[in-house]
């Protein structure tokens, strides 16, 4: 027990520990690119290329990740002392196709991407994955050298960029950046009218409307040569800046890209910590993952709901509180924990809402009226009918039958604000 508490101490020590922006850093932004390979049971990370991108939006306080959430963690480590000076978690697309039923017949490869403040000097990079006991393992390593000629220093994708929301210095605000996806040239107005729709939106919501000052929102006026986006399922292509579509893991209402390093290429022309695709389209559809992107048709009428559902994916790791969909397998196991903050298997509810629950709710809790407005543990979420669980019977992580975040999702995503604005 006392080497458990000491283990404990060092970590919370160690997460909590001030890094210096100054001593290891320039007020640059530095992007590693890769490509994910494998297929249901294995993983290879390869090194595609390095971009020196514009100055660094993200927190100078907090560079090392406290909040621990995602599937996948990135260190930056410098050599000298062994010293992490940058982490940050987040998920992937790869990793969701994973738990699908075609990952066990074919190999696959997609782009993935991370950025951090730009290098004094010489380091390494380590990308770590959760095994399936919720344990990061170290996947890839690489030393980079930040004064690399091969470091590619031109904007790749050069667009002008706007102000849709702001409150000031983005390095102590969350930014995030609205890029738009089949929207032409001659739809660059009504692209920037949905934004401030979007936005709109966005202040509407609890806990984001109490914390408006904590926030900026940016544009990018990036056109598609077509409008709209392709429905591989109804024969429709579109020649589109991000090469999104429906369909995604043969998922009629999964509105997603591939194309994730086209994606950083358009976002990179405005400061952010969160990226926002808006696609121009009517039909039903959107997806959003952990510190990855975040996506929603515009035109759809429950497109506010859609939006900050997906949103609190893509920017608090915030989980799916239904079940019953058969898209993914075996994506929760039953016998580990979910690192999501709004899920729980009962393996570990310690580290979850319990100091919520009020004394005398069970748990679990029945679906019973007397306990539809309270915090409990409803069975059903994560995509399965059983053996996962929920905070409330309903919110607007479970259906749009209900227009707010429940207790659990609105402090969670409040902490993540305030990581990012402190």
């Amino acid at each position: 027990m006392k080497k458990i508490i000491l283990f404990l101490v060092l970590f919370v020590v160690s997460v909590n520990a001030q890094i210096k922006f100054d001593d290891y850093f320039v007020d640059k932004t530095l992007r590693f690119d890769f490509y994910h390979t494998g297929d249901r049971t294995s993983e290879t990370i390869s090194y595609d290329k390095m971009i020196e991108e514009g100055v660094w939006s993200g927190s100078k306080k907090n560079l090392l990740d406290k909040l621990q959430y995602g599937h996948y963690l990135v260190k930056v480590v410098n050599p000298d002392d062994n010293q992490e000076i940058y982490s940050r978690g987040f998920s992937t697309l790869y990793q969701e196709w994973q738990t699908t039923e075609e990952s066990k017949n074919i190999v696959r490869s997609m782009s993935g991407s991370v950025r951090f403040p730009f290098p004094k000097n010489k380091v390494l990079v380590e990308i770590y994955r959760r095994d399936r006991k919720n344990i990061f393992q170290k996947l890839f390593k690489r030393e980079i050298d930040s004064s690399s000629y091969f470091i590619i220093k031109e904007k790749v994708k050069p667009f002008a960029s706007f102000k849709v929301h702001y409150s000031g210095e983005p390095s102590e605000k969350l930014d995030i950046v609205f890029i738009p996806e089949g929207y032409t040239k001659e739809e660059m107005t009504k692209f920037k009218d949905d934004c401030l729709r979007f936005a709109g939106y966005l202040f509407s919501y609890s806990p984001f409307k109490e914390n408006e000052a904590k926030i900026n929102v940016w544009g990018v006026e990036a056109p598609s040569s077509e409008s709209e986006t392709d429905i591989p399922g109804k024969g429709i292509w579109k020649q589109t800046i991000l090469n999104s579509g429906f369909y995604t893991f043969d998922s009629e209402r999964y509105l997603m890209t591939s194309d994730y390093h086209t994606v950083k290429d358009v976002a990179a022309n405005a400061p952010y910590d969160q990226i926002f695709i808006i696609a121009n389209t009517k039909k039903y559809g959107g997806g959003a993952i952990y510190n990855f992107y975040s996506m929603t048709s515009a035109y759809d009428a429950r497109a506010n709901q859609i939006f900050v559902h997906e949103f609190a994916h893509g920017l608090a790791g915030l989980a799916d509180e239904y079940g019953n969909d058969n898209t993914y397998q075996d994506m929760y196991p039953t016998d580990v924990e979910p690192w999501e903050p709004n899920l729980t298997t009962m393996v570990n509810f310690e580290s979850k809402w319990k100091n919520l629950i009020e004394e005398g709710t069970p748990i679990p809790t029945p679906s019973e009226e007397k306990y539809k407005s309270k915090i409990g543990v409803f069975e059903g979420g994560g995509y399965v009918a059983k053996g996962v669980y929920r905070p409330t019977h309903n919110s607007i992580m479970n259906s749009f039958t209900s227009n707010e975040f429940n207790l659990v999702c609105k402090q969670v995503l409040e902490k993540v604000i305030n990581f990012y604005a402190e």
